[in-house]
């Protein structure tokens, strides 16, 4: 008697490790799609996981009025926590163009997952209560809840979201939840009542998610299709973020997590503006640093400069320099500059890379993505540019795109008055780029023994800059702000100016 209740125990507690990986892995894709298309990834994920959390505790509370039929129920919980967490990606891309419902039908999912997930260890407490010491009982149930939650948020980075992509992720964890169920409908099926209507039930809704698995590409076209209005030609989820490239006439667009990277149409404007004033004004250019532009496009404008002798470029993510490596559309856009013999690719974090290196660097250009979460304002901090001081050669000059003054005043001048602690000389200047209106930028030189208007080499052939640094750092009174404080690591108070100018839009 002893071993079938054993066995029975562990089985219950299996359940309980499905449900609690795969309730965490519904609230991670949640929290990433929140962020996609919110912005935010921080603040999101805090405040979907604090309402995960309410909601388990209103199931825990709620489990007590439940006395009948117990070893059902769990099962059911179990065809539930699949069917509804499974989908729940595939409803959160279809109203991915809405914000408002796309935001209650997040939340609504969110609640309904967690108030499931809260249901199920007190039930399976109510089941075993007779059959196991409570001490085990206590101890095995928790063991089981906590490991599968530790192995939910460690293969959801790193493999679940790369291999199977954010909806193939949540459809292929509801159909795990479903087999348990199944699996608990054959083994369990003296203990259980109406076992096969039970079974029908979890049997149906694996097929319901297995067919929404096998056309997950296409929903995934068409609500990306809908989302950006253009034609999509090349998708791919990588560790860090979603990639999207579309094609409308002659105008390639390059998104990022739902923000738009580049325009074919105008991305010369921005890229000139950003390189060309730190290669003419620095003194020599023989070693070049970019952070962040994991696309070469700044790159290509480097390597115009016959000067240049090695380049190196670190961008935390492969999937992306892999991608204007290889992809030919891409390929052509940065001249095939990744692929140039000057020029060597890091796939490193910049704010650690920069503490280990031992080079020094005559020009930094810094195209990190904007400050819109704490993992990214760390590269805006007054930490890391002082960190910058020790890779510069004497009069280096260092360049760092500081988004919109127009748009995002507070957040443009905040980056400035940072980096005006650190440096000598600074200034900053803006260029107009249609796909984003007023673009701006901080640039600042290490010593004294060069200036900003001075002008020690150019290229020919540039569309937009030509070389005159003081028509490009005039700024009218709607680009000003006053009273910005410094960005330092234990404030990111860069990372709240942008959310609250940017929010606005």
């Amino acid at each position: 008697m002893g071993n079938k209740f054993l066995k029975f125990e562990y089985l219950l507690l299996f359940a309980v490790f499905t449900i609690a990986t795969c309730g965490l892995v519904y609230e991670l894709v949640a929290g990433t799609l929140a962020s996609y298309l919110l912005g935010d990834s921080v603040k999101q994920f805090s405040f979907i996981i604090g309402v995960y959390l309410f909601s388990m505790g209103i199931g825990s509370y709620f489990s007590k009025f439940i006395t009948k039929n117990l070893l059902n129920t769990f099962v059911e919980i179990e065809i539930l926590v699949g069917l509804i967490g499974g989908l729940s990606s595939v409803i959160l891309f279809l109203l991915f163009e809405t914000a408002f419902a796309f935001q209650f039908i997040l939340y609504l999912l969110v609640f309904i997952t967690g108030c499931l997930v809260g249901l199920e260890i007190p039930l399976l407490m109510n089941i075993l209560k007779d059959k196991v010491e409570f001490k085990d009982l206590v101890s095995n149930v928790f063991t089981f809840d906590y490991i599968g939650a530790l192995l939910a948020s460690i293969l959801f980075p790193l493999i679940l979201v790369p291999k199977l992509g954010i909806i193939g992720t949540s459809l292929f964890f509801g159909m795990i939840n479903i087999s348990i169920a199944i699996v608990l409908c054959y083994l369990l099926k003296s203990e259980l009542k109406k076992v096969k209507l039970l079974r029908a039930k979890a049997i149906f809704s694996f097929l319901v998610l297995l067919v929404t698995f096998f056309f997950s590409e296409n929903i995934l076209s068409y609500s990306e299709g809908k989302l950006y209005g253009e034609n999509i030609i090349y998708t791919n989820s990588t560790q860090y973020q979603r990639i999207v490239l579309t094609h409308n006439k002659s105008d390639y667009r390059l998104y990022l997590n739902n923000n738009l990277q580049f325009s074919s149409a105008d991305e010369y404007r921005y890229h000139e503006a950003l390189v060309h004033p730190a290669m003419s004004m620095a003194k020599k250019v023989d070693n070049v640093l970019v952070l962040g532009g994991g696309d070469g496009l700044a790159v290509r404008e480097i390597l115009k400069y016959k000067d240049v002798k090695k380049v190196t470029l670190v961008d935390l993510d492969e999937g992306m320099t892999k991608l204007f490596k290889t992809n030919q559309v891409l390929v052509d856009f940065n001249k095939n500059a990744l692929n140039n013999s000057k020029v060597t690719v890091y796939n490193k974090d910049a704010y650690i890379w920069a503490k280990e290196t031992k080079e020094k660097f005559d020009v930094v250009i810094i195209d990190f993505p904007d400050p819109s979460n704490y993992s990214l304002g760390k590269l805006y901090s007054l930490n890391f540019y002082s960190t910058m001081q020790q890779l510069l050669s004497p009069d280096a000059v260092v360049v760092i795109q500081t988004t919109s003054p127009y748009f995002a005043p507070k957040s443009f001048w905040c980056i400035n008055k940072t980096v005006m602690q650190v440096f000598p000389q600074i200034d900053a200047y803006h260029a107009y780029v249609p796909s984003f209106g007023e673009w701006g930028f901080t640039i600042a030189i290490s010593g004294f023994g060069t200036n900003f208007n001075k002008v020690n080499r150019t290229v020919d052939g540039l569309r937009f800059y030509n070389y005159q640094f003081e028509k490009f750092n005039y700024f009218s009174n709607d680009m000003i702000s006053k009273d910005i404080k410094i960005n330092r690591l234990d404030n990111q108070v860069l990372v709240r100016y942008f959310d609250e100018e940017w929010g606005k839009l």
